[in-house]
């Protein structure tokens, strides 16, 4: 007996399906093999792809590929902007080692003669930033996560809308996510005042959507060039609400001149030509900058690109380097297996290591996903203090009284790999006291390892089972 035609059409379609599937994952495999340097990442990948048919090779088209790096190529992004010479690592000291492993890292020289100045909350560099814009005489370019349409958001679309109506050359470039995805309302404004404003990594196309999940999270205010703002200050009126209000921010900025300004500069140059296409050179943004103080500092960078881990890369070599103290601020503590691999061999090694985070921060997930973290350090002898309310958003890293880190990265999993961050690396023993002193220790209260091992069974389940979310929150 002879099969039927029916039967023939059927079984010859499962073996045209099941050659598709075997060809799609058979893709998969080997794109992550060879572009998946994390390999749990990669076998993850695999797996999907080869025991979900036709559904996994398409999660990971949508996911798995990073887009990103193949358009910064198309646009030939380079680095750029590093005026001044370059500090003598031997006025360093035992941070030499550090600062060499800097600059082959970001690949940017390490610049003398800046000024950096805390500025402890937004009520003190809301007006420090506003003062700037309105006395702009060439150019003013912010770059922000969050953007607000509120009232401290009106006021700075306002004083921006001021300085482009009396001809000073605006930019302003807000992330597609942080900045409203849907209303925007800060962005349209500046529309409607004529400032040239972008949204980065923004889509309606579909195909384009888990671009979505790529974030510039970078925090950045230059004018004429010469004055720039940075650190972990986002633009809403949250910031400045009273300290008993039960979403009040409290919050770590920065005002920097100097040389490397002209790299901060260089960086928000490359994110617009990136988003935009348009470049912007000449004296207007890249005027010739004065020796200003006595710090000596550099930009460090990081995204989901060419620049993959180089903050991170950064935090282990100081972590590396430490001899005496590290004392670290951030609003979320989810680092990665190394990170914590280095912070617990520089406690066991001597170094006194201070962890200070919020008591509770503006994400139960993240507070959840933090006390996974935190077992490893505090075995290894590490002390981990929790700051009581307002929430603070701060992220600081001082190493020996003498090397600070201050920027937008916290020390998560999203921050350090899948968000465009920027930081500065400062060497100066004015500021890193400075921000020893802001600390808040004292007011804190210390988390012990036996609070920690006394955690009920579905707890400690839950915050191990929250920390998997991380890099997609």
């Amino acid at each position: 007996m002879t099969a039927s035609p029916r039967w023939f059409e059927h079984d010859a379609w499962l073996i045209f399906a099941a050659l598709v599937q075997i060809g799609l994952a058979g893709a998969v495999t080997v794109h992550a093999l060879l572009t998946k340097r994390d390999v749990a990442s990669a076998f993850a990948w695999i797996g999907l792809a080869w025991l979900s048919p036709f559904a996994g090779a398409a999660i990971y088209l949508m996911f798995g590929i990073n887009r990103v790096v193949r358009r910064a190529r198309r646009l030939g992004r380079r680095r750029g902007g590093r005026p001044g010479a370059a500090a003598e690592p031997s006025a360093l000291g035992h941070l030499e080692p550090l600062c060499a492993a800097g600059g082959r890292i970001t690949g940017r020289p390490v610049l003398p003669g800046n000024e950096v100045e805390m500025l402890a909350h937004a009520a003190v560099a809301y007006p420090r930033m506003l003062a700037a814009i309105g006395t702009a005489q060439t150019s003013i370019a912010l770059s922000s996560y969050i953007f607000r349409g509120d009232a401290v958001g009106r006021t700075f679309v306002h004083a921006l809308a001021a300085a482009h109506r009396r001809g000073v050359a605006v930019r302003v470039l807000v992330d597609g996510m942080g900045g409203g995805w849907l209303r925007a309302p800060a962005y349209r404004r500046l529309r409607r005042h004529g400032v040239p404003v972008a949204r980065f990594l923004h889509t309606w196309l579909p195909w384009r959507m888990p671009l979505l999940n790529l974030r510039s999270h970078k925090k950045l205010l230059l004018v004429d060039g010469t004055l720039g703002f940075t650190g972990g200050l986002n633009i809403g009126v949250e910031n400045l609400r009273d300290e008993a209000a039960s979403d009040a921010v409290r919050d770590t900025h920065f005002a920097v001149r100097g040389p490397v300004v002209g790299q901060m500069m260089a960086d928000f140059a490359e994110d617009w030509a990136f988003t935009t296409g348009e470049a912007l050179a000449g004296p207007v943004w890249f005027p010739r900058r004065l020796v200003a103080g006595e710090a000596t500092a550099r930009v460090v960078t990081s995204g989901p690109d060419a620049e993959l881990e180089r903050i991170r890369t950064v935090m282990l070599s100081a972590l590396a380097t430490a001899r005496a103290s590290v004392r670290l601020a951030t609003p979320y503590f989810v680092p990665d297996e190394l990170l914590v691999s280095a912070l617990a061999l520089a406690a066991l090694r001597g170094v006194a290591v201070d962890i200070v985070l919020p008591g509770r921060s503006d994400h139960f997930l993240l507070d959840w996903s933090a006390r996974a973290s935190l077992r490893p350090v505090l075995e290894a002898g590490c002390r981990v203090w929790l700051g009581g309310p307002p929430f603070d958003h701060s992220k600081l890293m001082i190493v020996d009284g003498a090397w600070s880190l201050i920027g937008s990265a916290n020390w998560d999993m999203r921050s350090l790999r899948l968000n465009f961050e920027l930081d500065l690396e400062v060497y100066d023993r004015e500021l890193a006291a400075t921000l020893d002193g802001h600390l808040d220790i004292a007011h804190a209260r210390r988390l012990t390892l036996r609070e920690m091992e006394r955690r009920r069974l579905p707890v400690a389940l839950r915050d191990a089972a929250a920390r998997l979310l991380m890099p997609y929150l």
